[in-house]
């Protein structure tokens, strides 16, 4: 995939399970990306051993930050995109239920409830 995170070390924080997908939410990261990452929230299908979805929080680019510290890039099979920047984020709750309902919408799980595994 390309954009992918280049992850050489995180802790995983949080680890839900919806639907047929399991979410990981990872922090502490040290990656051999130019990125400071707060966040990472990787998407993987049931059967898969990669993500085929990640959600970042990182430090937001220069020309952003009178939005906020912190910009969500949205990472798929098929490109990247910024699609917002905001100071919350940078909490690990408040990215965590932003990074599920994002998840919710795009997969089409309307109101499947996340359930909590670590």
């Amino acid at each position: 995939m390309q954009n992918r995170p280049h992850i050489q070390r995180a802790l995983p924080k949080r680890r839900y399970s919806l639907g047929e997908f399991l979410l990981v939410v990872l922090g502490e990261i040290e990656s051999t990306d130019a990125v400071d990452y707060r966040w990472i929230l990787g998407v993987v299908r049931e059967g898969e051993s990669e993500p085929g979805m990640y959600l970042t929080c990182e430090a937001a680019p220069r020309s952003l930050r009178d939005q906020g510290r912190w910009a969500l890039r949205l990472i798929l099979p098929d490109g990247a995109e910024i699609i917002g920047v905001d100071d919350a984020w940078g909490d690990l709750d408040t990215f965590t239920e932003e990074g599920l309902r994002i998840v919710r919408s795009l997969l089409e799980l309307g109101d499947q409830e996340a359930w909590r595994l670590l």
